[in-house]
């Protein structure tokens, strides 16, 4: 499991893993419950990059979101595991 704090958005840490570059198990501390189990459950069983094209720059406040916080997750992944 690999955990990510996340930076100017409600939601405080976000934990998933990767499994042959596809996105598992993704869960968010704090933030909007609902909508965060939602997007979760949406990019569950997709490409990393995938994922990343997807949420990155998606803004809510402070310059970011929850979501673009989960690429920005990913993409540290990605670096950390080349």
């Amino acid at each position: 499991m690999h955990t990510y704090k996340t930076l100017g958005t409600c939601s405080r840490q976000i934990l998933f893993e990767v499994e042959n570059d596809t996105v598992k198990n993704v869960k968010f501390i704090g933030g909007c419950s609902g909508n965060l189990q939602g997007i979760a459950k949406l990019v569950e069983n997709n490409s990393v990059d995938n994922v990343i094209n997807l949420l990155k720059g998606i803004k809510c406040r402070n310059g970011t979101s929850c979501p673009d916080q989960l690429a920005k997750a990913l993409e540290e992944y990605k670096m950390k595991n080349k």
